[in-house]
């Protein structure tokens, strides 16, 4: 009997439901050739729902979400809603109400793929960042003293947490052990300035690493760190980070990789529901004219399958996308693939199901 999977999605602002649906294509072909089946659920949080109602989130959804097996997002993100407000009240509330304590951030070049790297190929540009997703400079806390005033102070507090910097740790380490590469670890910090956050994030950095005889750990500064992405990023298996940090070197590994038309990631909770999603934005000028690039999207698809141990149907989304940017595709921008949105995710689910 064929195991089915509920899905709850989020298409979002913009192009997101333009994406999602090619997504959910290549998803479709995956589940026929591998033998599941996907339940889809679909909501509509987002821009248009909050300039509607004036609602970001109903008090109810988490609950309704804890009971699927995992989230397919689109993207967030209006030009008639002041930033911040969607991120926030939608994205990192998700995060922090779900324990989706881990992002995951793979940085891979494929086949076909401009590299803005001189003589970097795709065998130099293959490794993971592992953010930590729910504590940090991004939990909110801190204020406003004097506000308005010329003596007006604001404070934003890191906050780390034992726990928190050691279950990230913990996952990463288990990754690089999956991962079966280089075998290879290394702590992105700031240990000679941050000395309390990285202080803590470094001695359980070490200690968690005594449990790993067969991984090797090492540790760079971050301003280094983004160096290294540029100068030799053959040298990086897996990286672990704070929240701040990852959340700045990830994008700077999406670039690259041939930019956010092709970087995908996901917000994990190892026990819980996780959330996948196409890091591109929501790109409304792009609305409705099918030229957007639905491959990260796609790759996004792909990380979900993976995360519910579907390994066959992941492996053949990851394949599909390397086919078509080696063998079709023209550019990752959009209007530049050389096919519409809705072919290219025509071909990249008839490539899965062959």
């Amino acid at each position: 009997m064929s195991k089915t999977y509920k899905i709850a999605v989020i298409a979002g602002d913009g192009t997101g439901p333009e994406v999602v649906a090619e997504g959910t294509k290549v998803l479709n072909a995956a589940a026929r050739k591998y033998g599941f089946k996907l339940d889809y659920t679909s909501f509509d949080f987002g821009g248009e729902r909050y300039l509607k109602t004036g609602e970001l989130l109903p008090e109810t959804i988490f609950d309704d979400l804890r009971k699927f097996d995992a989230i397919y997002l689109g993207a967030i993100g209006h030009p008639e809603v002041k930033p911040g407000v969607l991120e926030k009240g939608i994205l990192l509330r998700m995060r922090f109400e779900l324990d989706q304590y881990i992002n995951l951030r793979p940085v891979k070049l494929f086949p076909g793929v401009d590299c803005p790297l001189k003589n970097k190929k795709p065998e130099d540009i293959d490794f993971v960042v592992v953010r930590e997703n729910t504590e940090g400079l991004y939990t909110g806390a801190g204020g406003f003293l004097r506000k308005g005033t010329p003596d007006e102070i604001a404070t934003q507090v890191s906050v780390n947490t034992r726990k928190g910097a050691e279950r990230c740790i913990r996952f990463a380490f288990d990754l690089t052990k999956k991962r079966n590469k280089a075998h290879k670890l290394t702590l992105c910090g700031k240990t000679n300035v941050l000395t309390y956050a990285f202080d803590l994030w470094e001695r359980a950095f070490y200690e968690v690493g005594k449990e790993y005889p067969g991984i090797k750990t090492d540790y760079a500064h971050v301003d280094a760190i983004t160096m290294w992405f540029v100068k030799n990023p053959e040298w990086f298996d897996v990286i672990v980070t704070d929240n701040l940090f990852g959340d700045i070197i990830t994008d700077l590994g999406a670039m690259i990789q041939g930019g956010l038309g092709i970087a995908a990631g996901g917000n994990i909770n190892p026990k819980g529901v996780s959330m996948f999603e196409p890091m591109g934005g929501s790109a409304p000028k792009y609305k409705g004219k099918n030229v957007i690039n639905p491959l990260a999207a796609i790759l996004a698809a792909g990380l979900m399958l993976d995360n519910l141990g579907e390994a066959k149907g992941a492996e053949a989304v990851e394949k599909a996308v390397m086919e078509l940017t080696a063998t079709k595709i023209k550019g990752l921008a959009a209007g530049s693939m050389g096919y519409s949105t809705t072919e290219v995710g025509d071909m990249a689910a008839d490539i899965v199901g062959r």
